[in-house]
């Protein structure tokens, strides 16, 4: 049995988060330091997104509607209330915070 190829696993992450309703428009702020995320998070998210790009997310964080907290965006970017991110804003459906697992 074939695997699915990764451009099309995209294309329908995208096409279902068209379906989900955005609760809150989140702004993704600057850090001077980059932040701590734990190395498997970073490792997970190699396949999909490059390492300059990684070492550019490290450096954001966002004020988390859901979680009340500030936390690094690679976090945010890996959550199941994750939508999209258009111009340095989040659309967050805001259900629930916790990381999807990648499996």
């Amino acid at each position: 049995m074939q695997s699915v190829p990764n451009r099309y696993l995209i294309w329908i992450r995208e096409l279902v988060n068209v379906l989900r309703e955005t609760k809150f428009y989140v702004e993704v702020k600057e850090s001077p330091r980059a932040l701590r995320v734990d190395k498997k998070l970073a490792e997970e998210l190699k396949g999909t997104v490059s390492s300059k790009m990684i070492s550019r997310m490290r450096k954001e964080y966002v004020d988390c509607p859901v979680a009340r907290t500030q936390i690094p965006f690679l976090m945010c970017y890996n959550c199941v209330s994750f939508i999209r991110r258009v111009s340095g804003v989040v659309h967050c459906e805001g259900t629930e915070q916790r990381l999807r697992s990648r499996a």
